[in-house]
């Protein structure tokens, strides 16, 4: 590493608070440890975690970076101690343990994946936190199936975006909900098979009138709070129900369960972030093994959104607060 720079251009968190509280700061280069790669930062991606991060809701685990951003590409610049897979020059876009938003960036070289061939460095640095998202949890835990039906909630957003695509390259049928026509139509050109607005539509009524009364297979939820109970009244028999975010509220009044054990819901929940080393390894790998040859013939091309520069951090992050955009919102470096 002697012929990298000593220090490198970071965006910390100065104190819990709003976009602005996102400032440059000049930090020693990070050493790659056993098994782990330094990658030159190209683009980062910005995500639900990162903002409440920076409110101060989400602290990183032990061992983590304090830095936010949870997923990169760029070029390799350094390999750490046992580290092969990768060589010095590669393109790659991987999952980060934090430390994202920064000019050189450590992550495991089993949580990387090469750039697919005509992508972008902008939508390879929006692959890793969705699709590992959506890959572990509607397909490895969920296991939707061909000519099953998914509900994805927040169908516009980076999440939901990746959702569409993946469910209708493997021949599952999406249901999305959203908030605006503008979203509806922008999920709907991308390949779901139906948008209910929830603003002016009951979903569950819809869910049902669309699938001909059984309900979804498979329920993708980043809402929580109120939806926790629809999502039960619109699910099939032995459906799947996996709880991705709360984003309005962990804790649900009156709830009636009674539909779990008369449809058999296999209700679950998961976070990426604290995830073992191998089991992230693991999810590259069936990544890699189902979703790659897509990526290889130039389908499910993650959505951009917006892009702003690395110390536009702020004006990202309240971009991501109006919940306007539709796909992901990435930064270059």
């Amino acid at each position: 590493m002697s012929n990298l720079p000593q220090t490198m251009v970071c965006i910390a968190i100065k104190e819990p608070g709003g976009p602005e509280v996102l400032q440059p700061e000049t930090r020693p280069m990070p050493q790659p440890g056993n098994g782990e790669i330094l990658v030159q930062v190209a683009a980062a991606g910005v995500n639900r975690p990162d903002v409440s991060q920076r409110l101060g809701r989400y602290p990183p685990p032990p061992g983590a970076s304090d830095l936010p951003g949870l997923e990169i590409s760029g070029t390799v610049a350094a390999l750490g101690p046992g580290a092969s897979r990768y060589k010095i020059g590669d393109k790659v876009c991987a999952l980060a343990h934090g430390g994202g938003y920064a000019e050189y960036c450590v992550v495991n070289e089993s949580h990387a994946l090469p750039v697919p061939a005509g992508f972008s460095m902008v939508e390879a640095a929006a692959i890793p936190e969705t699709f590992f998202t959506v890959w572990v949890n509607g397909f490895m835990t969920a296991k939707l199936a061909a000519g099953e039906t998914v509900l994805i909630h927040g169908g516009s957003s980076g999440i939901g975006t990746t959702a569409i695509m993946l469910a209708n390259a493997l021949g599952a049928r999406s249901i999305v909900t959203v908030g605006t026509q503008e979203k509806a139509d922008a999920c709907l050109k991308l390949g779901a098979n139906h948008a209910i607005n929830y603003k002016t539509q009951d979903f569950v009524a819809e869910v049902k009138k669309l699938t001909d009364g059984k309900g979804a297979n498979v329920i993708l939820d980043m809402v929580g709070g109120p939806y926790v109970q629809r999502n039960l009244e619109c699910a099939a028999m032995d459906a799947r129900i996996v709880q991705i975010a709360f984003m309005q509220g962990f804790k649900v009044e009156a709830l009636d369960l009674r539909p779990i054990s008369a449809k058999r819901i296999l209700y679950t929940g998961s976070a990426l972030r604290p995830r073992t080393v191998a089991q992230k390894a693991a999810i590259a790998k069936s990544l890699e093994e189902t979703v790659g040859p897509l990526w290889a013939q130039g389908k499910c091309r993650p959505v951009i959104d917006s892009t702003f520069k690395l110390t536009d951090a702020p004006k990202a992050h309240a971009r991501m607060e109006t919940s306007e955009h539709i796909g992901k919102i990435v930064m270059t470096v």
